[in-house]
């Protein structure tokens, strides 16, 4: 998979951690070059261990949470991490940005794209992104737009697991077996110290993808991720394949 690109673009500074890592790191070891969108810090909504602190300001908030997602972006091999900083509650997706994006799908020709839910009632950034991410690869696919360039082709788009995907009518089509990295994507977890309530929640979360994923396959996984595809796979046989 050498020469490979892939894009995840996360709403918040944590959630390509939550919801990605595992992929991120597993590709990572495959040699495929990850590149990470964090588009906001999550600096209003997400950050709130950071504001009971004495004298916080948004401004370090911004940096602490930079830190740990550059420290959790490293441990799972990330080629490049990248902070748009469009605002947290609400984000501002704007032409200018939407048209960025547009432009880092031209650079990259990502083998797939990774984000967020199309719906989600806890957290409209998400599903705004989400439709963001989708706008910008149908404009990059153009052939009006910039013309004289490659244009994209059609990467796979898969929606990562919401924090309640009940709620969000996300329906997992996909489980990926994340066993082999699970150590890296636990020690990504622990570098997101503003929001350590949720360490123990996305561990069990990977246990239970990783029960259903065994009972899908005849493989033994303990660890898994679920994502949802938003397009039909196309293949040349029905065989399942092993590995990449």
């Amino acid at each position: 998979m050498a020469n490979k690109t892939a894009l995840v673009i996360s709403a918040h500074s944590a959630d390509f951690v939550w919801r990605a890592a595992g992929a991120i790191a597993l590709h990572g070891e495959a040699g495929v070059a990850v590149t990470v969108l964090c588009l906001s810090y999550g600096e209003r909504g997400e950050s709130a261990r950071l504001w009971r602190q004495s004298g916080m300001t948004l401004e370090r908030v911004k940096s602490e949470r930079q830190k740990e997602a550059e420290s959790a972006a490293k441990a799972l091999g990330v080629t490049d991490i990248q902070f748009w900083d469009l605002g947290d509650y609400p984000i501002s997706l704007t032409e200018e940005s939407l048209f960025r994006l547009a432009d880092t799908y031209r650079k990259l020709h990502p083998a797939f794209v990774l984000t967020h839910s199309k719906e989600d009632p806890y957290n409209r950034d998400h599903p705004l992104v989400s439709e963001f991410t989708q706008h910008a690869r149908i404009i990059a696919q153009a052939h009006g737009h910039n013309p004289g360039e490659t244009v994209l082709g059609a990467p796979p788009v898969f929606l990562f697991e919401p924090h309640q995907p009940e709620q969000c009518n996300w329906m997992p089509n996909m489980l990926l077996d994340i066993t082999p990295v699970w150590e890296k994507k636990l020690a990504a977890i622990k570098c997101m110290a503003g929001q350590e309530h949720l360490w123990e929640y996305y561990t069990r979360v990977a246990q239970q993808r990783g029960v259903q994923a065994a009972r899908n396959s005849d493989k033994k996984i303990t660890y898994g991720e679920a994502y949802e595809a938003v397009f039909p796979h196309v293949v040349e046989t029905l065989v399942p394949t092993e590995g990449f």
